[in-house]
């Protein structure tokens, strides 16, 4: 398939063909009435990483780069749980956490979820952390 462009935006709209739910349901099937009728739960509901790359690759089209970046890493993060996300969120802020366990977080990303772009971005935070002063010392 090539690339998708500014022309396949909205995806809804002009490419509805393309999109499904992590639950494999096609676009057109995400009805009012499937819905009256019980045939639609909340996991159909959610946006799938596919959907993701591809809104990626229409922003990446338009020259914005840091937009299809965020939306790569936002494809990658789906697997992961909220609890988690948000506990990493969390040790992101100054202050919060080691330089030690950063790079244990960006490992767990890398290694157990597969979320190489995301993990390089908290790579990236530690080295900036460090040069900053805004890590959290042993023992504190």
């Amino acid at each position: 398939m090539s690339k998708l462009t500014r022309a396949d935006y909205p995806l809804g709209q002009k490419r509805a063909d393309l999109i499904y739910t992590p639950t494999k349901k096609s676009y057109e099937e995400l009805t009012l009435d499937a819905a009256i009728k019980g045939e639609i739960s909340s996991s159909d509901l959610r946006i799938s990483p596919e959907t993701l790359r591809m809104h990626a690759e229409i922003s990446e089209s338009l020259q914005r780069e840091q937009l299809g970046q965020n939306f790569r890493r936002a494809a990658e993060l789906i697997k992961i749980s909220d609890e988690r996300i948000l506990e990493i969120y969390n040790a992101l802020r100054p202050n919060r956490s080691t330089k030690e366990e950063l790079l244990a977080i960006a490992d767990e990303l890398e290694n157990e979820y597969e979320a190489v772009e995301n993990a390089k971005l908290v790579l990236e935070a530690a080295e900036v952390y460090e040069r900053r002063g805004i890590l959290r010392q042993e023992g504190e």
